[in-house]
């Protein structure tokens, strides 16, 4: 579903020689497959997940979608509106800052980018409601962020990120703001939703517990992926 050829990344440094953060990443993501990604900070996680959902581009190397080629080393082959309704389309995104609009209630949140893309409110806000309901939040439809707590901010992040039925959805430390208890119920939410709408999910964490317990874990480590070996 998902393949990433030889990825390769480095950032400028003023009067330095570039800093390499990817050094050659070759990633093949199955559909339905949960696959986890430690490692420690600064070691390219972040980065590789940005370039996995099209929201920066390689140096070099190549990404490919459901066997379409997105990435041919710098060069995206598809036009700025093009990548933006792929986006849109297949790929959700979770991040550890949940980034809800701090005016709109969780029901408006969920179905604002729907509503962006397709100009209908009502169908939108009734797929909304209905991720929201089956995700434990039918009490907190006009709850502005404000009013939620850590763990109902990320479970309406979550919901955004499915309302277009992605095929993919990438997660950033998602529970990097919780405690220990939402963690948990947040990861087992996750795995969950990978199993019952058979949709993928790579997630980036430091919760190696949770890690192992995914499809494939791997390992970032000096711009390199390892995957973890089960006991």
């Amino acid at each position: 579903m998902l393949e990433a050829r030889k990825l390769v990344k480095s950032f400028a440094l003023p009067g330095q020689p570039p800093l390499e953060i990817l050094k050659g990443i070759d990633l093949t993501v199955r559909p339905g497959e949960l696959v986890t990604i430690v490692g420690a900070s600064g070691s390219g996680k972040t980065t590789l997940l940005n370039l996995l959902g099209t929201l920066d581009s390689p140096d070099g190397g190549e990404l490919l979608f459901e066997g379409k080629r997105i990435f041919n080393g710098s060069e995206c082959l598809l036009s700025k509106k093009e990548l933006a309704r792929f986006r849109n389309r297949k790929i959700g995104f979770v991040f550890q800052f949940h980034h809800l609009l701090s005016d709109f209630t969780a029901l408006e949140n969920v179905a604002m980018a729907e509503f962006i893309a397709t100009g209908k409110l009502k169908p939108a806000m009734e797929r909304a409601a209905t991720l929201l309901e089956n995700l434990g939040l039918k009490a907190r439809f006009d709850h502005l962020p404000s009013e939620l707590s850590g763990g109902e901010q990320q479970r309406v992040a979550i919901a955004r990120a499915l309302l277009n039925d992605p095929v993919l959805v990438l997660a950033d430390e998602p529970s990097g703001n919780l405690d220990s208890n939402n963690s948990r119920l947040l990861y087992e939410l996750m795995a969950t939703l990978c199993r019952e709408r058979k949709t993928s999910f790579v997630i980036v964490t430091h919760n190696e517990e949770f890690a192992a317990t995914a499809d494939r874990c791997l390992h970032m480590q000096d711009g390199t992926l390892q995957e973890f070996r089960r006991l």
